[in-house]
């Protein structure tokens, strides 16, 4: 069984200031990955009937983060953390072919390609690190893309940010991402916005708490209905997201 190494320490009070400041800087929705124009599928639930209101919204969400694309990103980024430390070209390997390989449906593929594309061009000019080149030569080599997951683990590791700390950050951003597209789509108040933000605490929590413990062999997703809404996105007759 692979084993994923928790290379720095998961209590999050060992996170430094400038450790926060440039994650809250990452995964800031003004940080230009374009995250705004992705739903995960999310607009054709709420066109068909599946998600209509606050509750609906938190549930969706919540499965997602903890069961679907979160979970499988969650391993990734383990694993592309690790292997940027100790400098791991087959582990990270490994992460990049799943990374390209783990999405349900072709609109999933090109939001987390996207998204880790942008991310790794955009952060490379204001915090620069030899791990970019590294990733992109490997990545090159392998004829795979760094997924968005990848890429933000690599910066993190690249900066020694806690792996935990990092995670933690990135899944929230996840989650709250599918609730600003929500509120666009279905369509909900800012308040109840930032209620189902607020909700989903716990729930990314759980899911932290979940992949620290998890193995590469737990990778994978059970959200069925997200991964049909996403392949029902794509011939969507009115879009206004990429998936």
């Amino acid at each position: 069984m692979d084993t994923i190494t928790t290379i720095e320490s998961p209590d999050l009070a060992d996170i430094g200031e400038a450790d926060l400041l440039r994650l809250m800087a990452w995964l800031s929705p003004s940080f230009p990955v374009g995250a705004f124009s992705y739903s995960h599928g999310l607009e054709y639930a709420v066109e068909a009937g599946r998600v209509t209101d606050r509750d609906g919204l938190l549930a969706w969400s919540s499965e997602i983060v903890c069961q679907g694309s979160g979970r499988v990103d969650a391993c990734l980024f383990r694993a592309s953390y690790e292997a940027t430390f100790k400098g791991d070209r087959d582990l990270m390997g490994w992460a990049l072919e799943r990374g390209d390989t783990m999405r349900a449906t072709r609109e999933l593929g090109v939001e987390s390609e996207g998204q880790g594309r942008a991310f790794t061009d955009m952060v490379a000019g204001p915090w620069p690190a030899r791990e970019y080149d590294w990733l992109r030569e490997l990545a090159a080599e392998l004829d795979r893309p760094a997924v968005y997951p990848v890429a933000v683990a690599l910066a993190a590791a690249a900066y020694k940010i806690p792996e935990r700390a990092a995670l933690t950050a990135y899944l929230h951003a996840f989650g709250a991402n599918l609730v600003s597209a929500g509120v666009r789509l279905i369509p909900l108040g800012q308040s109840d916005g930032l209620q189902t933000i607020a909700e989903l605490e716990p729930v990314v929590e759980r899911a932290v708490t979940a992949a620290m413990v998890d193995t590469r062999d737990d990778i994978g997703s059970g959200t069925l209905m997200a991964d049909w809404a996403s392949a029902r996105h794509e011939t969507q007759y009115t879009r206004l997201f990429r998936s």
